[in-house]
């Protein structure tokens, strides 16, 4: 079992993007020091409670301050981006990174960014504009001479060599690309789809087992598409994880700390408001108003000791038909800090050892 971080990235509303740039920045270098595989790190545009619109800039400094742990954007939004200028930011980050970088990509799922953007996502413009785009960023690291796109949202032309030394020269460190993650929020997702199609990297939230298994069935329907055969040790499940030394211990902060708050106050209305609250329910019975900060604790957190927590994940890996990593969700929890430190490092030195035997196929 492997494990690695998801930072949206998430802070109060009332922490100041310096002060939140900063504890992000001390929390890679812990989850390094501690031997996480990997860290994705989000990014939006209109959400106080994920202030970071940059992954990169974030990766970049992170890079300087770790050692081994890899580093992605989770994910670039990439309706959001000029495909031809992305292509060129990422190679450059991935001659950085010297293998320590992978390319996560995502079509976006808050209207206000949809807004910003004036991108049709209720129409799922979106979706056509990430398939658009990667597509193109793709063919540009292909590097096989000049071409011309005309497509839908974009049109690029990468030039013939001009005035002698002129030309399109930086691909990828890693060849052909660095690997690519496709993150998705929906119902058998079509992201995921086109990540099983392409032998990407899938990235699911992970919510109730109906939800999860979906998102398998999407790679997999996507592989069939293009006769690739994928494997559940490339399959990332995120949750949220507390450990402490006892379960109610765990529970009380996680329940009443940061990650119950961020819940509380952000992510629960929002998924309200987004008329899914289904995708929480243990059984289609429950009412909406059932599904609260204790609910989540009860069903869906990964939250107790050491035994208790490496029993969950167990858990939950039987019931979704494995998984190669578990990405723990990260929130700022400063007013907390000693707690999330030790429940960082009981995840890393007394769960996951438990799990050494879970190897999916």
């Amino acid at each position: 079992m492997n494990y690695g971080l998801f930072m949206m990235p998430s802070h109060p509303p009332e922490r100041s993007i310096y002060d939140a740039h900063q504890w992000d920045l001390d929390y890679l270098v812990l989850a390094d020091e501690l031997g996480y595989d990997e860290a994705w790190i989000g990014e939006h545009f209109t959400s106080p409670w994920e202030p970071i619109p940059s992954p990169d800039i974030m990766i970049a400094q992170a890079l300087m301050r770790t050692k081994r742990i890899k580093l992605a954007p989770g994910a670039h939004l990439l309706p959001f981006h000029h495909p031809a200028e992305l292509a060129h930011r990422v190679a450059y980050l991935d001659h950085i990174a010297q293998g320590r970088f992978m390319f996560g990509v995502g079509a976006s799922g808050l209207p206000t960014d949809w807004a910003m953007f004036d991108v049709d996502g209720a129409n799922n413009q979106h979706r056509e504009m990430m398939e658009e785009s990667l597509e193109i960023i793709l063919k540009i690291w292909e590097n096989k001479g000049p071409f011309e796109y005309k497509g839908k949202f974009w049109n690029v032309e990468v030039p013939d060599t001009m005035y002698g030394t002129l030309k399109f020269f930086l691909t990828p460190f890693q060849q052909p690309h660095p690997p690519i993650g496709v993150a998705s929020l929906s119902y058998k997702s079509p992201s995921l789809i086109m990540a099983g199609e392409k032998g990407f990297i899938p990235l699911t939230l992970a919510f109730n087992p109906d939800f999860i298994r979906s998102h398998w069935e999407a790679v997999e329907e996507g592989a069939q598409r293009s006769g690739k055969t994928p494997s559940r040790k490339d399959w990332r499940l995120c949750r949220d994880v507390y450990v402490a030394d006892t379960d109610q211990e765990a529970r009380d902060a996680a329940v009443n700390g940061m990650t119950g708050r961020v819940w509380r106050d952000y992510l629960l209305p929002l998924f309200r408001e987004f008329d899914l609250m289904p995708i929480f329910k243990h059984d289609p019975e429950v009412p909406d108003d059932a599904v609260n900060i204790d609910y989540l604790a009860d069903h869906m957190w990964l939250v107790g000791s050491p035994e208790t927590v490496a029993n969950k994940i167990r858990t939950l890996y039987n019931d979704v038909g494995g998984f190669g990593y578990i990405i723990t969700m990260v929130f700022d929890q400063l007013e907390n800090q000693e707690g999330w430190e030790k429940s960082t490092r009981l995840l890393a030195e007394d769960v996951i050892p438990r799990l050494a035997d879970l190897v999916p196929e």
